[in-house]
């Protein structure tokens, strides 16, 4: 048995999983927790699968927050189970806890491995309208759980102002001598900042509430069934905090509408795909309609590019400030990842009109049936 097996039997023990292991692999999709897929033979001879991960105590560094954060969302969400759908089960310790600190100072954690398909991108609108539907059905079920119980485990997070604030802090400091080349791009945040940081300013003023949020909704954290295609469950709940449901609907969108990858160097192949602005539209707004305020429908759009100006402007200021945050894997990554959210951003805005036709229609049309 060699020490990364021993590690995950070591771990099986804590958490009371029944069987030895049989099998394991490592997980790659994902790029922060270090996640294997383990098989257990159960002592009546079947196999059982789990996911073991081991918390990245250097990206989060409250895991005992968070952990709590998904204990009782998780909790919330087996009590409203939708004939279909998955309820994530974390294991627990002897103790009771649904996570273990090992001697080396490390954060584990097990749940229960479900048999399904995942895509990091995909073509098929009938998939995006399924994720739209998954991250909708999940904001339908936590709407009645209170956003302030939860811990904010990352600051924040979507606060646009103070993102951008920071940005043109550092291109006024300039530390890398790097500004002189980004011009361009620095002229067009500021045109966008203004507009981009409404849905803070609409938050501090209460005028859109905070609501329980995934704050990560790539399609790659939807778990589909294989046959069907419908979706199964939302997975990756480590950024689950209050914040606001445009955030959620605005980062899906950036994410599965474009035509390009989040990195594409091409600018001619980066635009904003309506027809998958539609399908995905279609799904989370035709769950959540019903129980989303008039102002968070009328802002949906909005949340796309004010999220996408935003992660733009943080790509842009790392590339200023020396590549320090984001990993990185070849010189001016950064900077190519910033010019592609920033042309992505300049043609939500030429369809931006036609962004708020497609979410009204389809608000009102889920209202009405």
């Amino acid at each position: 048995m060699n020490s990364v097996q021993a590690k995950l039997a070591e771990i099986g023990e804590i958490f009371r999983l029944n069987g030895k292991i049989y099998a394991f692999d490592v997980v790659s999709n994902g790029n922060i927790n270090t996640t294997y897929s383990v098989k257990f033979r159960r002592f009546d001879g079947s196999i059982r699968s789990y996911i073991i991960q081991r918390i990245n105590g250097y990206v989060f560094k409250n895991p005992v927050e968070i952990m709590s954060n998904i204990e009782g969302v998780t909790k919330h969400l087996r009590n409203k189970a939708i004939d279909g759908r998955v309820a994530l089960h974390f294991h627990h310790t002897e103790d009771g806890n649904n996570y273990y600190l090992d001697e080396e100072g490390n954060y584990w954690r097990v749940m229960t491995e479900v048999d399904s398909d995942t895509f990091n991108i995909s073509n098929d609108l009938n998939i995006l309208r399924n994720a739209g539907k998954a991250f909708g059905e999940f904001q339908m079920q936590l709407s009645d759980y209170d956003a302030e119980s939860l811990y904010v485990t990352i600051p924040d997070f979507h606060n646009t102002r103070k993102r951008l604030d920071k940005f043109f802090e550092d291109v006024e400091a300039d530390p890398c001598k790097r500004v002189c080349e980004v011009m361009p791009e620095i002229d067009f945040i500021r045109s966008m900042r203004k507009f981009s940081c409404k849905l803070t300013d609409l938050q501090e003023a209460g005028k859109v509430p905070l609501r329980v949020t995934h704050n990560d909704t790539k399609i790659n954290n939807v778990l589909f069934d294989k046959k069907t295609g419908e979706p199964l469950a939302v997975i990756d709940l480590d950024t689950v905090m209050p914040g606001l449901a445009m955030h959620d609907f605005g980062d899906a969108i950036r994410f599965a509408a474009n035509t390009a990858a989040e990195d594409e160097p091409d600018l001619t192949k980066v635009s904003l795909d309506l027809e998958k602005f539609r399908a995905f539209s279609e799904g989370f707004i035709g769950q959540t309609a019903g129980a989303l305020t008039e102002m968070e429908i009328g802002t949906m759009a909005l949340g796309a590019l004010s999220i996408t100006v935003e992660l733009a402007s943080r790509f842009l200021d790392d590339y200023i400030t020396g590549d320090k945050y984001f990993k990185t894997n070849y010189e001016g990554h950064n900077l190519v990842r910033a010019r592609c959210q920033l042309k992505l951003a300049e043609d939500m805005w030429d369809k931006y009109e036609e962004m708020e036709q497609i979410v009204n229609t389809i608000a009102k049309e889920a209202v009405s049936s």
